[in-house]
């Protein structure tokens, strides 16, 4: 069997866990050199040579940090391939709630981290053979749910930049797509998980029936890593098992479902 990313370097920021980290053995079981970047050096390394690659520490929203970071790479390998993007996390806040102190954080690493690392690494590919660069979004982006004018609406800014850099970096043979993710458990957002009445309610408003797995996004990300989607640039690919065609779970849901599924409390 060949291995699909053979030879190819792969940074993968916030690789350390959940969707990083499962995309991180994926990408290096098809033989990509996988360096792991992300604030905590330790566990970057540690993990980067679990895989037969390395780590490094990169904190998203340091424009400086994510720069050196990029040169980095490059001197030690002369080129890089592959840019994926899984930092950032998730704080439900109503708008009528929004401080500064709760929304320029978020908008800091979703959105400004977020931009920067697309230009890091488009920048570094242009002047090599092109790449993929692959940023995450979310299903809350475009199915609009209470709280997540923070979270969502930096996602939502986001997903239109991915079109901006395609179109920018396109010449340069560089692609640039983003995966717009289910809720799907992972250090993140297990303890949302600890409801079952939320992980049913989940499950009744998508239409695959089943919750998604990290698996499913890095096969995604392996996906439009490879040479199997070089004329794919630009793109938003939900891995949502058809939830957008539904809305997300509101209150009014949480109270029918408690009233007809007790044992769910």
């Amino acid at each position: 069997m060949s291995l699909r990313l053979d030879g190819k370097v792969a940074v993968i920021i916030g690789g350390a866990s959940g969707f990083g980290l499962a995309t991180a053995q994926r990408f290096a079981a098809e033989g990509a050199q996988v360096v792991i970047a992300g604030r905590r050096e330790a566990l970057a390394v540690e993990v980067g040579e679990s895989l037969g690659g390395s780590g490094i520490a990169c904190d998203i929203t340091d424009f400086a940090q994510l720069n050196a970071m990029t040169d980095q790479v490059m001197a030690d390998h002369g080129r890089i391939d592959i840019g994926v993007n899984y930092a950032g996390y998730e704080q439900a806040v109503p708008i009528r709630d929004l401080t500064p102190e709760t929304l320029e954080p978020m908008v800091d690493v979703q959105f400004n981290g977020a931009v920067y690392f697309i230009r890091a690494m488009g920048n570094a590919m242009a002047a090599g053979d092109g790449g993929s660069i692959i940023s995450t979004s979310s299903l809350t982006a475009q199915n609009p749910s209470s709280g997540q004018a923070a979270y969502a609406g930096a996602k939502k800014a986001l997903e239109y930049v991915t079109q901006i850099a395609a179109v920018e970096y396109g010449p340069d043979g560089v692609r640039v797509n983003a995966i717009a993710a289910h809720l799907i458990e992972t250090p993140m957002t297990r303890q949302i998980f600890e409801s079952a009445l939320v992980v049913e309610a989940v499950k009744n408003q998508t239409p695959m029936g089943r919750m998604g797995t990290v698996a499913d996004v890095a096969d995604c990300a392996l996906f439009l890593a490879s040479d199997e989607s070089t004329y794919i640039s630009g793109e938003v690919i939900r891995v949502d098992g058809a939830a957008h065609t539904q809305k997300l779970p509101a209150p009014l849901d949480f109270k029918l479902l408690a009233k007809a599924r007790p044992d769910l409390l």
